[in-house]
């Protein structure tokens, strides 16, 4: 008995089916050229935007090599953007914020991309994804661009990739590059280091105002939000405005000079959302204007080098025959006793030396 698709059908016939099929099939795993991805790129092609950044974060060597050349010949294009990390606790209202402070750059004629990381459960492995059902005005417009990308085992808050997707989208033409962390956390430092001004969201009348903060997130910030300045909140979030400009000034003097600023905001009454553009807009004219920001992007560029060397030496170390032969015994053995981690790393590295 025959597949159904083939009943009736005579030998040659088959076979020809067949081969088309598999024509149809090799013809759509054909990747396309970099270079006249890249332009579409440029010339504002969404799709294509969309596109190249799958192929940056797939981990099918391929595709990755694709993305790198895409990024390459995207490169003259990039570097005119604002960068903006923007972290806080778990329903402080970052995705709400974001589409304000996004809808309102709009208004002023730019262009924005945002870059929505949302975290992966170590369980499973997945993530919602559902920033874009948050922001949907910034999601309507035809001069914003969302993506939501999964944090996986990254550590600070941000996907694996986001410096590259950070650049693809500059060369597409927005000039407003938003990328919302996780959450406030010990390994935060990383959106630190890949954007211009970090702004650190904050609440009000949930307890002690300082006690949940790690200093390293204080002393990094730009500028720090009380959100949700509604609803009769006002007199906490004045009182806790007072106690984080308290703290702020404790903490040592930044070598850019700028002074971090406390505001309150709501997003839902759209208040203090313009207030909070002039700081952003003011910091980056502050940057540029004493020539820091050029200083601080080339350090950027070295930390980068950096990270994606350190990445690189585990991925191939971790891909050596040798280390995956042993591994499974040499993890037995430490469930045993019988040797101390310590002694089975000395070992995994002995056979890569």
């Amino acid at each position: 008995m025959g597949i159904p698709y083939f009943r009736g059908m005579s030998e040659e016939a088959r076979k020809k089916s067949v081969e088309e099929a598999m024509h149809r099939i090799r013809r759509s795993t054909v990747l396309p050229d970099a270079e006249s991805v890249s332009q579409r790129i440029v010339a504002g092609d969404r799709t294509a935007l969309a596109q190249a950044i799958t192929w940056v974060e797939s981990t099918r060597d391929n595709q990755q090599q694709l993305g790198s050349a895409i990024l390459k010949h995207c490169l003259p294009f990039t570097g005119k953007s604002m960068r903006l990390g923007i972290t806080g606790v778990p329903g402080v209202g970052k995705s709400t914020l974001i589409d304000a402070l996004g809808m309102h750059a709009i208004e002023q004629g730019h262009r924005v991309a945002v870059l929505a990381i949302d975290p992966t459960s170590q369980l499973s492995k997945g993530s919602i994804l559902g920033d874009q059902t948050r922001m949907e005005r910034l999601s309507q417009s035809d001069r914003a661009f969302i993506r939501p990308s999964a944090s996986a085992e990254t550590l600070g808050g941000v996907a694996r990739r986001t410096r590259e997707v950070m650049l693809l989208c500059e060369a597409a033409g927005y000039d407003t590059i938003l990328v919302e962390t996780v959450g406030v956390g010990q390994s935060e430092t990383a959106v630190h280091g890949m954007t211009d001004m970090f702004l650190l969201l904050m609440l009000a009348g949930a307890g002690d105002q300082l006690q949940g903060i790690k200093r390293g997130i204080m002393e990094m910030c730009d500028a720090l939000i009380i959100t949700k300045a509604d609803g009769g909140n006002e007199s906490a979030v004045a009182q806790a405005m007072g106690e984080y400009r308290n703290a702020l000034h404790l903490f040592p003097a930044k070598e850019t000079a700028w002074v971090p600023q406390v505001l309150s905001c709501s997003a839902l009454q759209h208040r203090g959302i313009s207030e909070m553009w002039e700081l952003i807009v003011k910091h980056h004219h502050w940057m540029t204007e004493r020539g820091i920001l050029d200083a601080h992007r080339a350090e950027q560029q070295q930390r980068w080098l950096d990270d994606y060397i350190r990445e690189e030496l585990l991925t191939r170390f971790w891909q050596r025959p040798e280390v995956v032969e042993r591994i499974g015994a040499l993890r037995s053995q430490c469930t045993r006793g019988e040797i101390t981690p310590y002694e089975a790393a000395e070992q995994l590295l002995g056979l890569t030396s």
